[in-house]
């Protein structure tokens, strides 16, 4: 059986499985080390102990994410050797340089400051401590900017050449790093980080209000999630539709998969709604459809001319139904977190934020939104490329090693049982972390006063929400 499977779609499957975890992790720790580094800032500033309560409660969460996400893109780039040897081999002059960056700059800046940051609150001063903790944020935004430059110039390759061998050597650095697409891939990507960390902090403080609705951690850390939605959802919705113009002026043939146009349209595309893409047939079968409104949102222009895959030889299709769906997932989580931004701005002008419980509960089940949503992105962005790993210019199908079919597929199913006893069990654990009351700390000041000694003074205890203590942070 082992023997009929394609070894190229098998490799194929196991980095996508594999970054699809790695992937999870990044995109909440590039935000959540942002919101701890907010958090003692204005602990320092107001001297409010419920932000140094808040720092500490998230802390231990972010190092368990952080040291999973480090674990699983370990294991994720040995796959550049062991399945894509080929691409490794071609692509290396490029893609290398740009990893080992990320490496001499995020993560030995993460490397660090993440022990002060983690265990030296009591050991150095105030000052020490914040620059820390912004360095550990400042460098989780570096690891994303080096990582995004190289995956942008696989999607929109320039300043290179190709030389006889078939490497593509560099030429142009400045012109490699900062590609055509990689400007809105980053503002895109980082924006998503910061709302798949706002829902889930939004989560978290709703699951405790609905419990003790006058539990001052639950209150903050919501009031700050709902407030950094209502920025960014917006501006995520601004910059996805800009980085799709992008895309259409560089890769065209990924806009007609996600926008599922099998046929050209003189006189203006429709928006496609829903359908089910038949690439076989090459068609939509049972679509839901606005009249030339892709080509208002693509053109701005009712009547403008989009080209369907009837233009493109059907050997350069990407796997429409999978492009066209994720993508819709993404646009319509999307959605539903400008919604939840909405509905909690009336929330707080009606001054009902920490007391309407249907909001909460919208906020709970909004809480995986981001982590669905910045792996649909991925899916759109990644199995759009196909069949290309270097687009336009190197074809997946050339670019991974001479492997039997039964050797990946072996590997691959221990990737899956492993992954899931070790990373499940690590996420069980965080979210058991989640569950214990935000308030929680040993003997000192009054809490919500501020706090007055020279060096970091802990927050006193309090009774648990859910009737425990300790522990916590």
């Amino acid at each position: 059986m082992l023997d009929s499977l394609d070894a190229t779609l098998l490799a194929r499957m196991q980095f996508a499985f594999t970054v699809s975890f790695h992937f999870i992790f990044p995109s909440f720790t590039i935000g959540l080390a942002s919101y701890l580094a907010v958090l003692e800032g204005l602990w320092l500033w107001t001297g409010r102990s419920v932000y140094l309560d808040l720092f500490k409660y998230w802390l231990k969460i972010f190092a368990l994410s952080f040291g999973m996400g480090v674990v699983s893109g370990i294991v994720m780039s040995y796959q550049f050797g062991t399945n894509w040897s080929v691409f490794a081999d071609r692509a290396g002059p490029v893609i290398g340089p740009l990893m080992a960056y990320e490496v001499l700059t995020a993560f030995f800046l993460e490397a660090g400051f993440l022990g002060v940051m983690l265990f030296g609150m009591n050991r150095v001063g105030k000052t020490l401590h914040f620059v820390a903790t912004l360095a550990v944020a400042v460098g989780t935004f570096i690891s994303a900017f080096w990582i995004l430059s190289a995956n942008s110039w696989m999607q929109t390759p320039v300043g290179h050449v190709i030389a006889a061998n078939g490497q593509f050597q560099p030429a142009d650095w400045l012109a490699i790093i900062f590609n055509p697409s990689f400007p809105y891939r980053l503002v895109h990507t980082v924006f998503a980080a910061y709302l798949t960390t706002a829902l889930v902090v939004g989560a978290v403080g709703a699951w405790h209000l609905l419990r003790e609705r006058a539990n001052d951690g639950a209150r903050t850390m919501f009031s700050m999630a709902m407030g950094m939605i209502a920025v960014v959802a917006p501006l995520q919705i601004l910059a996805g539709d800009q980085h799709g113009l992008n895309t259409l002026e560089h890769q065209p043939v990924k806009v007609m998969a996600m926008e599922g146009h099998f046929q050209s349209h003189e006189h203006g595309a429709p928006l496609v709604l829903f359908a089910w893409p038949d690439q076989a047939e090459g068609k939509n079968l049972y679509a839901v459809e606005i009249p030339k409104a892709s080509s208002l949102i693509l053109k701005h222009s009712l009547d403008a001319p989009l080209k369907g895959l009837d233009t493109v030889d059907r050997k350069d299709w990407p796997p429409v139904a999978i492009v066209f769906w994720a993508f819709r997932i993404m646009v319509g989580l999307g959605t539903l977190m400008l919604l939840l931004a909405l509905v909690s701005l009336w929330a707080r002008v009606r001054h009902r934020l920490y007391d309407w419980p249907l909001l909460h509960r919208f906020a709970i089940a909004m809480g995986p939104a981001g982590f669905v949503a910045v792996i649909a992105g991925w899916v759109t962005t990644e199995v759009g490329r196909q069949p290309y790993t270097v687009h336009g210019l190197l074809r997946t199908a050339d670019s991974v090693s001479p492997l039997q079919a039964p050797a990946v597929a072996i590997s691959l199913l221990a990737f899956i049982v492993v992954y899931f006893i070790v990373f499940g069990a690590g996420v069980l654990y965080i979210l058991r972390l989640m569950s214990h009351s935000p308030l929680r700390g040993e003997e000192g000041p009054e809490r919500g006063q501020p706090v007055r000694a020279a060096g970091i003074t802990p927050a006193p205890a309090v009774p648990d929400a859910i009737g425990t203590s300790g522990g916590g942070n």
